[in-house]
């Protein structure tokens, strides 16, 4: 496989899930990443969690992304953060908006993440490559998609480096959306979010919550495998895979796994595209 790829993690609870996720990271950096970034609970608060994983990673000698989330934070916080993300040999970051946990208000010093990547570039320069999210099929609070493209070129203007799709399933969807951008004047590299298929529930759910759409030839040959889990496996392979090509072949700089803490979907549609 000619494009390079990164993985996401997610920070586990417990310490089985830790020892899993290790293992899982063993099996992954055969695939040689160029980095593998970590998740951040809304309001921060899987921070620990967070920095503790991509320590591990660093010390396994894989480069390192945090995310990094500002709602709800102080301009005090996120200098502590990043003083400690630097200190620890990170070099990229993940910054996002975020979301506030459940029953608080916005508050905090930042509104956007236009507002933390400036923030950061003030404080640190150069010092990260900033890495920014961005919604080909449309962020689903946007007021509209002129709207929505607008804000990611405002975060690419305020100091992001490259940017990570949000994932889909809709390939015409992210061509269309490179295009647009670069129409306004982004000219980041725009990688696309690719997120295997292992369970149909926990896809639907996550879809439904992100705004990520699931195509309806797509959804109903899920459902109609019910709890048959090799079929929904085996077809879940050949469409993301179909997926992947069509970013290769369509010119995609690399590809982003959403790997959900899993080694085997990643790794088998890596393989088959030739890894």
């Amino acid at each position: 496989m000619t494009l390079p790829i990164s993985l996401e993690f997610f920070p586990p609870k417990t310490p089985e899930g830790a020892a899993k996720l290790r293992d899982a990271r063993k099996v992954l950096y055969q695939l040689k990443p160029e980095f593998c970034s970590v998740t951040y609970g809304a309001g921060g608060s899987t921070q620990k969690g967070t920095f503790e994983t991509v320590g591990e990673i660093l010390q396994e000698g894989v480069d390192a992304a945090s995310h990094l989330s500002c709602i709800g934070a102080t301009r005090a916080r996120v200098r502590e953060e990043l003083a400690n993300l630097k200190a620890m040999g990170v070099k990229r970051l993940v910054a996002l908006r975020g979301d506030m946990p459940s029953g608080f208000g916005i508050g905090g010093e930042f509104h956007y993440a236009s507002d933390l990547i400036g923030f950061i570039r003030e404080e640190t320069g150069r010092d990260f490559h900033i890495e920014v999210a961005c919604y080909p099929e449309v962020h689903p609070q946007a007021k509209s998609p002129e709207s929505d493209l607008q804000a990611f070129a405002t975060k690419v203007h305020a100091g992001a480096d490259s940017a990570i799709t949000q994932y889909f399933f809709n390939a015409d969807a992210y061509f269309r959306f490179v295009d647009e951008a670069r129409k306004v004047g982004v000219n980041v590299p725009i990688i696309p979010g690719i997120m295997p298929i292992a369970s149909s529930t926990q896809l639907m759910r996550f879809s439904d919550a992100c705004g990520a759409e699931i195509p309806r030839w797509i959804r109903l040959r899920l459902q109609s495998f019910g709890d048959d889990t090799a079929s929904i496996k085996s077809f879940g392979l050949d469409v993301v895979t179909d997926l992947c090509e069509r970013m290769r072949a369509g010119g995609a700089p690399s590809m982003h796994f959403y790997t959900m803490n899993q080694a085997g979907a990643t790794v088998e549609i890596c393989k088959r595209l030739g890894a």
